[in-house]
């Protein structure tokens, strides 16, 4: 709580007596909690603003501002205003933003209309068609008959963020293609100034109906040939249920560390007619 700092000599004693005031005042209202009192600040000669905490649920930090007046002679204050304010620690919404400047590419939902900025220097006027189908249709071709059309900052602008998007030349996989969207039988190109930077993929297999760099590339470029050779080795078809489970036991190794008894070896019988004769 702050201490309510001490008026001046020309202010009246009664502003600075009016805590009790200024807190009915709030409590009369109905307007919410009154908290503790926060001090008093003097705006001049003849108001001065009683603050309390205000005791609101989702206020956090918020305070009650009570302006009391007085003429120098009055033995008695008056409310002047009451009001809700945010104090130092106050939760407050964050800084307002018009929708057209809150709005991001893929906002845009089916039935939505978004109409362009005012003045928007992506677009400049377009040229009213002459009446002459030849003139017409070429002009039809390079955009002009339309109402309006973009202008070099707009392509500029589209331009850069195509190169700089996923199908830009220096993503991960245009670096590791075979070879360029340029050189590639699936690339449409743009007309009109972007022509020589810009196509449309129609690949279904890649960036089908995407815009992509000329100098963008993919695995499933037109002249993709498959690496040579055999390819993997072939195998019997093998049925996982097939399979036998057999449950194998160890069997115990012989102690090796017994001495084996020597047994005498029988003298062959050639040896026994040798020695009975002799």
């Amino acid at each position: 709580m702050s201490v309510a700092s001490s008026p001046e000599r020309s202010v009246p004693r009664v502003l600075a007596d009016a805590v009790d005031l200024a807190r009915d005042a709030v409590v009369a209202l109905h307007e919410g909690g009154v908290g503790d009192y926060l001090g008093v600040a003097y705006e001049d000669e003849w108001a001065a603003t009683h603050r309390f905490t205000a005791d609101l649920a989702g206020y956090h930090g918020w305070q009650w501002a009570v302006v009391v007046a007085a003429y120098p002679e009055s033995d008695h204050a008056t409310i002047s205003e009451l009001v809700l304010l945010p104090g130092p620690d106050a939760l407050v919404a964050p800084e307002w933003v018009p929708w057209n400047e809150r709005i991001r590419p893929g906002d845009l939902s089916p039935g939505d209309l978004l109409a362009p900025f005012p003045d928007d220097p992506r677009l400049v006027p377009g040229f009213m068609a002459t009446g002459d189908p030849v003139v017409d249709d070429t002009a039809l071709e390079v955009g002009l008959g339309r109402a309006r059309v973009m202008s070099r900052e707009g392509r500029l602008d589209a331009a850069e963020r195509w190169y700089e998007g996923d199908h830009g030349p220096d993503t991960e996989m245009a670096k590791a293609a075979p070879s360029t969207c340029g050189l590639c039988g699936f690339y449409l190109p743009l007309a009109g100034s972007l022509q020589a930077a810009f196509g449309v993929c129609g690949n279904e297999m890649s960036a089908d109906g995407q815009v992509v760099h000329a100098e963008y590339g993919c695995g499933a470029h037109s002249d993709t040939l498959l690496p040579t050779g055999g390819g993997s080795p072939r195998y019997d078809a093998y049925d996982d249920g097939a399979v036998e489970v057999v449950t194998v036991t160890t069997s115990q190794t012989p102690d090796t560390t017994e001495t084996p008894e020597t047994t005498e070896t029988p003298e062959s019988p050639s040896m026994q007619d040798s020695t009975s004769s002799s």
